[in-house]
């Protein structure tokens, strides 16, 4: 990894190893490695049953009936729950609308909805008595695209609406829509010395997280339930499901079981409810896991999409206008698609100054399944599209990819779309820069001084489909902009606890928040943290629940900005607190003690000049010193709902990827080489994580661009490929080289400069594929992910 930081980039802290700024080893890194870890599939109670859902066969149907008695004249059944058996008049929930049934009522509305619930002795006799269950019923007619959804007449997907975006749609089966117009698009138009237009299919894509989702569920003395579960965020669990469970929110005790990753995939509820029901119900301890099969089923999943884009341009290769309309698919229930909706249409026109802009997007009510968060949410798809625009522009006038995209880069001061400023570093014409800087990978890397190939690195790899015969090379490149953190005026805050104490002689700092740690790594970097702030080699952090404050949800890049901003501010806190408690013990003896610049370092107080003034332990004494905060960056706020103007982001992230890629023109069979990629952190708080982070979301990229793809079939909507047989991810072996080049361009509204990570690479990297793939084949290739008959003809 090379990291360039500009002059004065550091931040000031205590010099404590283990502090901001170095590669920090994470606590669970030797665990999972082992398999030692335990992960929320690990858990087990002596008493437990095990929980399992019946789920529907169809897409869209009426419910007759439901018959349980077979179910429950199965030994070792504990019960059987249908929506009928549902505590309470609340029977819904939703993370912003509350449109989703906890148990189907009258209707499923997609393949996979949970009808009824099973508790049984063993997870098999769970299993076998839900196929007892008979459920009559009624097939209706499908809603499964845009044409469907709103044509005269069409089902209704939900028959009455009332929720808060209702009023900004012409049809019901729309969930959400958001225009941007800024400028005059169609004036701009007619300047336009070259126009060029296309259309775009962006596939459904899974979260394929490692570990299923699971929970086990125990019932509390008090008539309230302990949850321990697999989340992203722990409250926003809480908030809906004790009104389902008709207990108030400290009756629900809920505690971050180990997760095995998430990508926005555990931001909706799963069995989280079920196996509260079933807890309360037994009056014994619950567990649910989900097999692969059915956690494709139990998640939602990437908005697949369709898009429309026309970019227009000078001769010398300058931007007029772009037009573009963007439909995502939202699937039968609402999740968080109306934030992709303004993910997507914020971010339409990608790192580039235009003054004339008009988009439009929006997301759809279907049969399909459900969609909401995903890595990159919203803005990938938009990505996928813009970046094919600029290279066909780019090769209509005859310029170089690459500098075309830097004649029209933003920067510091440009204006997005939506009349927001960009106000910090926005080195996109550096990073483009940079990858193409750098060497390229040797060619034929699969020759060998033997003679025979090394088919590991040929496309087909150990399939052995290919000797090299047909292989064609090709490069791309591709830039994309994330924003970071909740957007459009949400209320986003986090919450933390520190304290500072004396254990035997050694000054001991303990970090309490409710941060869900999916992997990202969150736990090292606050640890990290609290060695700056407090000076401290010891901190230990305590395992996250819900009797802390929210610290929102491990997503949209957010909780190393604002989690890790509220560690800092809480420890500056107690920090201020200690040196003040020496102030009045010792400042009377020692002048030194009145100054603004004492540090906390290597477990003392010293002065600017290093002069140690106290053993920080026995400053301390019996006392611990504490503060709990809440912590909120810059506000944001609504975009307006007709022109989509306002200051809706909080901060914006940029990263630029360079693909090499081999192609068997013949068998359609591709061999991504190599994945370069350049991207601005503000401050790597841990170099090695954000490595980490910037080549996992690259990969992901990259299998969207060439494998990754839940198939749904188009006549019954059902779901044709819910396993990982049939759902392809990228192993070690389709993982190419990925260099990184970390730029460290501080955004000084934001603690340490930094700026959010984990999603930038995702955008990037599945253009930057698709470029060099039509680099190497001369097609255009307008839709991800691209399969041999792509390439082929067939």
């Amino acid at each position: 990894m090379t990291t360039t930081r500009p002059p004065g980039a550091l931040t000031q802290g205590s010099r404590t190893a283990g502090g901001v700024g170095e590669s920090t080893l994470r606590p669970d890194g030797l665990l999972k490695v082992t398999g030692e870890f335990a992960y929320s599939s690990d858990m087990w109670h002596e008493d437990m049953l095990w929980g399992h859902t019946l789920r529907s066969p169809l897409a869209h149907a009426a419910i007759r009936s439901v018959d349980i008695s077979r179910a429950l004249a199965v030994p070792g059944v504990r019960a059987v729950l249908t929506h009928e058996d549902l505590p309470t008049a609340v029977t819904t929930y939703g993370l912003e609308m509350k449109d989703t049934p906890v148990l189907a009522t009258g209707k499923v509305r997609h393949h996979g909805e949970p009808v009824a619930l099973v508790a049984a002795d063993h997870p098999e006799t769970a299993r076998r008595a839900a196929e007892r269950i008979r459920v009559d019923y009624e097939e209706l007619p499908l809603v499964t695209d845009e044409a469907s959804a709103t044509a005269p007449g069409a089902p209704l997907v939900h028959e009455a609406r009332a929720d808060h975006h209702s009023g900004h749609v012409p049809h019901p089966n729309i969930l959400h829509r958001q225009p941007i117009v800024r400028g005059d698009a169609a004036r701009a138009a007619r300047r336009a010395e070259v126009t060029v237009r296309g259309s775009y299919v962006f596939g459904m894509q899974d979260q394929a997280f490692l570990g299923p989702e699971s929970g086990l569920a125990i019932p509390a003395e008090d008539g309230g339930v302990e949850l321990h579960v697999a989340t992203q965020w722990l409250h926003s669990d809480l908030a809906q499901i004790a009104p389902v469970l008709g207990l108030p929110e400290d009756k629900v005790r809920m505690t971050l079981a180990g997760v095995g990753g998430a990508f926005g995939g555990r931001e909706d509820l799963s069995m989280q409810i079920h196996a509260c029901l079933l807890a309360l119900r037994t009056g014994r301890p619950v567990k649910m896991v989900y097999n692969r099969f059915e956690s494709f089923f139990g998640h939602v999943h990437r908005h697949p999409a369709r898009l429309t884009y026309e970019h227009g341009a000078t001769r010398d290769g300058r931007l007029t206008h772009v037009r573009c309309r963007i439909v995502l698919d939202g699937g039968a229930y609402a999740s968080s698609s109306p934030a992709v909706v303004g993910n997507a249409a914020s971010l339409a026109v990608g790192p580039y100054a235009v003054d004339d802009v008009d988009v439009e997007a929006l997301a759809l009510y279907t049969n399909n399944p459900p969609c909401g968060a995903m890595r990159g949410f919203g803005a990938v798809q938009a990505c996928f599209a813009y970046e094919a625009q600029m290279d066909k522009l780019a090769a209509r006038l005859g310029l170089d990819p690459v500098e075309f995209r830097r004649r029209n880069a933003m920067e510091q001061g440009t204006l997005m779309p939506t009349g927001q400023p960009v106000d910090s570093p926005a080195p996109v014409a550096e990073l483009l820069r940079r990858v193409k800087a750098r060497p390229l990978p040797p060619e034929r890397q699969w020759e060998t001084a033997g003679g025979a190939p090394d088919l590991r690195a040929l496309p087909g790899g150990l399939s052995n489909t290919t000797h090299g015969e047909g292989v064609v090379r090709g490069v791309g490149y591709a830039v994309g902009i994330k924003n970071v953190g909740f957007s459009e005026g949400f209320d986003d805050y986090s919450t933390a606890r520190v304290s500072l104490q004396n254990a035997g002689g050694v000054p001991v700092a303990t970090v309490y928040t409710a941060m869900a740690e999916v992997g990202q790594g969150g736990i090292t970097v606050h640890a990290q943290i609290a060695r700056t702030e407090l000076g401290v080699a010891q901190v230990t952090v305590r395992p996250a629940d819900t009797r802390i404050g929210s610290a929102g949800g491990t997503s949209a890049s957010r909780q190393t900005y604002v989690t890790g901003g509220a560690v800092k501010h809480a420890c500056e806190t107690v920090r201020e607190r200690v040196l003040e408690r020496g102030r009045r013990l010792f400042g009377a003896r020692h002048p030194a003690w009145a100054e603004d610049g004492l540090l906390l370092e290597g477990g003392r107080v010293v002065t600017g000049g290093g002069e140690a003034l106290a053993d920080l332990a026995e400053l301390l004494g019996d006392e611990t010193v504490e503060a709990e905060v809440e912590w909120r960056h810059r506000p944001t706020e609504p975009f307006d709902r007709v022109t989509g103007q306002g200051n809706g982001h909080v901060q914006y992230s940029f990263a630029a990827h360079r693909a090499v890629v081999e192609v068997d023109t013949e068998l359609g069979l591709v061999k991504v080489v190599e994945l370069a990629c350049a991207q601005d952190v503000g401050k790597a708080l841990n170099p090695l994580s954000v490595a980490g982070q910037i080549q996992g979301g690259t990969t992901q990229g990259l299998g969207m661009a060439i494998m990754e793809e839940i198939l749904v079939d188009p006549v019954t909507a059902k779901v044709r490929n819910p396993s990982f047989t049939d759902y392809l991810i990228p192993t070690i072996l389709d993982t190419p080289a990925i260099p990184v080049d970390v730029l460290e361009l501080a955004d000084s509204h934001a603690p340490y400069g930094l700026r959010g990570v984990g999603e930038a690479p995702t955008l990037s990297s599945t253009p930057a594929v698709l470029a060099a793939i039509r680099d190497a084949t001369g097609l255009e290739l307008n839709r991800v992910p691209v399969r041999p008959e792509h390439l082929t003809g067939g």
